[in-house]
């Protein structure tokens, strides 16, 4: 059979006859192109709809793209937010897989019900979650494993599903947001928001090199009550309504102002920055910017409160992709950034 020299081509997502063009077919001594073998765009991104450990023990974040599984292998760095639309036929396993994260990192970050509670058009948020894997021993409590790995029990229970007052069942794999295998941090005590102390948090990696004199102060005359802790984050405390603002000129991409946990930040703001890092504003009284807002540096987002995992009012401010530049300030003061 004689094939044509010319054969009629379309753009396949056009309804336009007109976007036809025309294009030469291949003869004989064309070579055969070869499909790829490798359906998964990123092989190498981890243990597939599993969590991806070291060791065996330690679980680690990750964060991928925004919106399609073809993005998936150029992934975004690992301690960005990521936000992804779920589209027909989506499963939250797919998608748990496709980031490299757990299906529970999912469903705690967005309060939902369980692994079918998702539609086409749910816009859910990513959190890259680090934590460790725990086997249920005798005597095993929630308050005992937040003791032992320095971690939150009210999280490890959001995060695994469980009720804070039911026994562990010996045995069982629970997982540990956040949690170190050293243990809490041994530094000394830091001064809670809402007045008591009790061991700092230990800091659960993000960051990277300081970018001087970028970033302004999201409260300004707001005390510093807890050092560096969480994912490069500092908290600084105010009175319930006092308003916050952008560090830095950016574009919001996240907008939580339900006053749900939300993995532990309550109502909270992200901010994706020109220059690459992302700003997170938590345990807002409530926000009043939109998904897709241009923001000037230090114009207002929202209001301090106590939404979430807290204990007093403030501000948690995480900055992802650079170094925090509240990091060198002491507890109890009122500090500028670097």
């Amino acid at each position: 059979m004689i094939l044509p020299n010319i054969a009629s081509a379309f753009w396949p997502f056009s309804t336009d006859a007109s976007a036809a063009q025309a294009t030469s077919a291949p003869d004989a001594s064309t070579p055969v192109l070869q499909a790829s073998v490798n359906i998964d765009p990123n092989p190498n991104k981890g243990l597939g709809a599993s969590l991806q450990t070291s060791g065996g023990k330690a679980l680690l974040a990750y964060a991928g793209p925004s919106g399609t599984i073809a993005d998936v292998a150029s992934s975004t760095p690992s301690d960005r937010i990521s936000i992804y639309v779920v589209r027909p036929g989506d499963t939250l396993s797919e998608i748990a897989s496709m980031y490299g994260v757990s299906v529970n990192t999912i469903i705690w970050a967005n309060n939902l019900s369980g692994a079918t509670d998702v539609h086409p058009g749910d816009t859910l948020i990513i959190l890259p979650v680090s934590g460790l894997e725990h086997t249920v021993a005798k005597g095993d409590t929630l308050k005992s494993l937040a003791a032992k790995y320095g971690a939150d029990a009210t999280e490890i229970a959001q995060y695994n599903g469980v009720d804070a007052n039911t026994p562990l069942v010996i045995g069982s794999r629970i997982m540990i947001p956040g949690g170190e295998l050293g243990g809490p941090s041994q530094s000394s005590p830091a001064k809670r928001p809402g007045g008591s102390r009790s061991t700092k948090d230990p800091y659960r990696g993000g960051g990277g090199a300081l970018i001087a004199g970028y970033f302004s102060n999201p409260i300004m005359g707001g005390i510093i009550t807890q050092g560096l802790h969480g994912w490069n984050a500092v908290d600084i405390g105010a009175a319930i309504g006092t308003p916050i603002h952008a560090a830095a000129d950016g574009t919001v991409i996240i907008v939580r102002n339900n006053g749900g946990f939300n993995g532990g930040y309550g109502n909270y703001v992200v901010i994706t920055h020109p220059n690459g890092t992302q700003t997170l504003y938590a345990h807002l009284r409530a926000a009043i910017v939109s998904p897709g807002q241009e923001v000037s540096d230090s114009q207002i987002i929202g209001y301090v409160g106590m939404t979430g995992h807290t204990t007093g009012p403030h501000v948690h401010f995480e900055v992802r992709g650079a170094a925090n530049p509240f990091s060198h300030c002491t507890i109890g003061s009122a500090c500028s950034p670097q």
